[in-house]
């Protein structure tokens, strides 16, 4: 048997060849709860927490974590109890850290297209602070706040014009990228925020894009936005925080993710002369590696051309690799001494790019359960219920306890909101 140098503390193999997640089999787990299901290593999310923890501690940091990397309720309330923060985007990702006992005073609101709603919701709420991202969305923020009475604290999302170097996709720093205000016009338009009525600015926001496996494009988009911010001190306009965003990659294949410590040292050179305070926007880096998708065999299905692992979970369950052609790798749960074959992991679904992983070296046959590493983050989250397919169950191991934090999703509650017009 090959080195399984996929391996980590919390994934093992035992005596017998099994995987094991902490201390719980996984083919035990696919027996009791059924597959596809994700599976999520406590342990792995402490650790991830306490390596930004410790690295940014000497910086007083405010690690808001990316609800949309996953917004599983158990584990945003198992971020709150270790003192995350949230980097949120929607009004229902405000809901869920409010009912998984995060602190609103801890939230920064981030995204293009906040609703006049959303906004209200918010600010009710007492957020920390909004990042804008247009003079609509700025103009509307004062109004509304006005008309509750209230001030809004607010942080311009500044477009460094940065290449991250990563999926175009997940690029979100470049010219022309929807997000954020153009570095160019940032300051006139701090100007006029300071003439609006209703609002309080406190700091200013950068996110440059999402797996970013470099330092580089940080640095550099630091350095601009520093830039940036001694012209504002320079016409009065002083910040409370620095928001640097998220984006820093995880190892899904051959990467070599950035050192956090080393992340840490170089912001904080360039932070000498910041007072405010800084604020970090994390959710790949550690929810992503903290998580697998475990599917079963369905089919082992040959063509002249192909070998085909037709399994039961499918692109509405992890769409990343249909969408990004993302790698995630893929390991059988039962180590056997067999013949590897080339084989496609597909899914069920009624689409040709339902496609898990091209090409892999597998030894696989009907009824194996393979596990689909690297999945904590974007798999639930971005899930979709195509083809009528129910959400599957998501499981929590923490040592040898399993702990049910999503039950697979009936067909019932599949159509539960729908209202079939039997009159037609």
């Amino acid at each position: 048997m090959k080195t399984d140098f996929f391996l980590t503390p919390e994934l093992t193999r035992n005596n017998q060849g099994e995987l094991m997640y902490e201390g719980v089999s996984l083919t035990l787990l696919a027996q009791v709860h059924g597959t596809p299901c994700y599976v999520y290593s406590k342990a792995a999310i402490c650790n991830a927490w306490q390596e930004f923890d410790e690295a940014f501690r000497p910086l007083s940091a405010l690690i808001c974590y990316a609800v949309k990397a996953n917004s599983n309720l158990s584990l945003l309330r198992l971020l709150a109890r270790l003192g995350a923060g949230f980097d949120i985007v929607s009004g229902g990702e405000l809901a869920r850290v409010l009912a998984a006992g995060g602190d609103p005073r801890k939230v920064v609101f981030s995204g293009v297209g906040k609703s006049s709603s959303e906004m209200k919701q918010a600010l009710l709420a007492g957020i920390l602070c909004f990042n804008v991202e247009s003079l609509p969305e700025l103009e509307r923020l004062s109004h509304i706040a006005s008309e509750l009475g209230v001030c809004a604290p607010v942080s311009l999302r500044v477009n460094p014009d940065v290449d991250p170097k990563t999926h175009r996709y997940i690029a979100t720093g470049l010219k022309q990228s929807k997000f954020g205000i153009a570095y160019e016009s940032a300051l006139a338009l701090y100007e006029h925020a300071r003439t609006l009525p209703g609002l309080q600015i406190t700091g200013i926001d950068c996110h440059i894009g999402s797996q970013i496996t470099s330092l580089s494009p940080f640095l550099e988009a630091l350095e601009r936005i520093l830039r940036l911010v001694e012209r504002l001190d320079s016409v009065g306009i002083p910040l409370r925080h620095l928001d640097l965003g998220g984006g820093l990659g995880i190892r899904y294949h051959d990467e070599e993710p950035v050192a956090l410590r080393t992340y840490a040292q170089e912001i904080g050179q360039r932070l000498r002369h910041f007072k405010g305070r800084l604020l970090l926007e994390p959710g790949r880096r550690i929810m992503g590696n903290s998580g697998l998708f475990l599917t079963r065999v369905e089919y082992y299905k040959t063509t002249p051309d192909r070998c085909f692992a037709v399994v039961d979970g499918a692109m509405n369950d992890l769409i990343r690799p249909a969408l990004y052609d993302a790698w995630h790798e893929i390991v059988p749960v039962l180590a056997r001494d067999r013949t590897e074959e080339l084989v496609d992991v597909v899914g069920p679904v009624c689409e040709t790019g339902d496609i898990l992983a091209s090409q892999r070296n597998l030894a696989v046959s009907q009824d194996d359960l393979l596990a689909i590493l690297s999945t904590g983050a974007y798999g639930s989250s971005m899930g979709s219920n195509y083809n009528a397919r129910p959400r599957p169950t998501e499981l929590l191991v923490d040592g040898t306890q399993v702990h049910v934090i999503r039950r697979r999703e009936s067909w019932e509650a599949m159509y539960a909101q729908e209202s079939p017009a039997l009159d037609l």
